[in-house]
Formats: structure tokens, C-alpha cells, sequence
């Protein structure tokens, strides 16, 4: 080997190395919060986790705390999941809504589209919470364009409601459905909203081609690599 090319390799080394530090570190974090949540698919958590890992390396600023909605799941089930990174530990397993024009127990479609009723995909960043017409509230930015962008616009927040609940599900097939809105059971609305307030991360998934091929926040290479993951048998 030359001496320049020596040169060269020892050059590059600390930056593979960090790299390979990183990835070894958020494969541990995943590991960790699959553990704690044995029923959310621990790709989808680490595709969650490649998101806000790629969102930091752009420039956003990164959170103590993480939820995860898997909308490939029934809204019979609870598939909303809330994480203290920080701690390692899981805050929250729970249903969520999903919007009237999103589908009916399960989940199929979703828009960016202002009055569409439908939920939105991607990564969210948590804002200021406010009382309105459905009591305590959490604003999101939506941080993916054209794919979430238009969530503040929107409304799309964080709320309280008498429609998500186990006794709903069972006897309609399906809790109720919201405006777009990721809503949740009234009893734990306030404490859940206060844990994820103030620049937090909310990331929705669902096995949606052109979302999983366009989101600024899958393109890194850890984001590549769980999506193609996900896409594997």
C-alpha cells in the first residue's frame, strides 16, 4: 500500500468508525424498545428511529421522547406507542384514531389534502398545546412535504375523544374515527399530551409506496436500509 493511499485510510477511519458507532448504537436502541414493546413490528420501530436519527442530521433538533403509530394495524388494537429515549423506557401502549376518509377499521388511505378527513403519514414535531373544541390539545408540524406539510394548516392534532375506547371496538367492529386527527382515550389524553409537548417526535407509518420511496427522512443510509427491510418477506 503507497504512503498516500496509508494517509488516506487512517483519514477515513474515525468516520467509518463513527458511523459504525451510531448504527451500532440505534440498533441497540431498537433492540431495547422492541423488547419493551413486544407487539409493535421492531422494524417499524426502527424505521421510527432511522427517521428521527436522519431528521438530526439534517438539522432538526433531536427529542427525549419518541411516539410511534403503526396504521397497518386495526383500530381495535392499540398501536399508538410512546417512548422516553432517554430512559429507555415505554410511557404508553394505546389505540388511536385514524380519520374518517382513512378507512374503517383498517386503515388505506391518506392525504396531505386540507378537509380530505384523512390522516397523514411521516414525521411530525410536537408544538404548544391549546384548549379547543375537542378540550386539550397538541399542535404538530408536519415535517415531510407533500406528505404532512399541510398538518398545522390542518388541524391535525393530538386530542382527547369519547369515540377511542375498548367498548366502542367491540361493539361496532372499529372505534370511532376523527377529522384526520391521531385522538386518543379521554382518560389518558392530558398526561399523554404533557409527556410529548414542546418538540417531540410522532412518526405515522403505513406500507405506503410512494411515502416509504419520498420521505426526506428515509433517504439516509439507515433509513434506506429499514425500509428496505421492510419491504423484504
Amino acid at each position: 500500500m503507497s504512503r498516500l493511499l496509508r494517509h488516506a485510510v487512517a483519514l477515513m477511519l474515525p468516520f467509518a468508525g463513527g458511523f459504525a458507532a451510531a448504527h451500532a448504537a440505534e440498533s441497540s436502541l431498537q433492540d431495547a424498545l422492541s423488547k419493551l414493546a413486544p407487539q409493535a413490528n421492531p422494524k417499524v420501530i426502527g424505521l421510527a428511529l432511522a427517521a428521527t436519527e436522519c431528521a438530526a442530521a439534517q438539522g432538526q433538533p433531536p427529542s427525549d421522547r419518541l411516539a410511534v403509530i403503526d396504521y397497518s394495524k386495526p383500530s381495535t388494537e392499540p398501536r399508538l406507542w410512546v417512548f422516553d429515549l432517554a430512559k429507555r423506557k415505554l410511557l404508553y401502549h394505546e389505540l388511536v384514531a385514524h380519520g374518517r376518509n382513512t378507512g374503517e377499521n383498517l386503515a388505506t388511505k391518506f392525504s396531505n389534502t386540507p378537509e380530505s378527513l384523512q390522516s397523514s403519514l411521516g414525521l411530525f414535531r410536537t408544538l404548544n398545546t391549546y384548549a379547543g373544541r375537542n378540550g386539550y390539545s397538541l399542535r404538530m408540524e408536519g415535517l415531510e412535504p407533500g406528505t404532512n406539510d399541510h398538518a398545522l394548516a390542518r388541524a391535525l392534532v393530538i386530542h382527547g375523544a369519547a369515540y377511542v375506547n375498548p367498548a366502542l371496538a367491540h361493539q361496532q367492529g372499529r372505534i370511532g374515527r376523527s377529522y384526520g386527527c391521531p385522538a386518543v382515550r379521554n382518560a389518558i389524553a392530558r398526561p399523554l399530551i404533557d409527556t410529548l409537548k414542546g418538540g417531540q417526535y410522532v412518526f405515522s407509518y403505513y406500507p405506503d409506496a410512494r411515502w416509504l420511496n419520498s420521505s426526506p427522512y428515509l433517504k439516509c443510509s439507515i433509513g434506506r436500509a429499514m425500509t428496505a427491510s421492510l419491504r423484504a418477506p
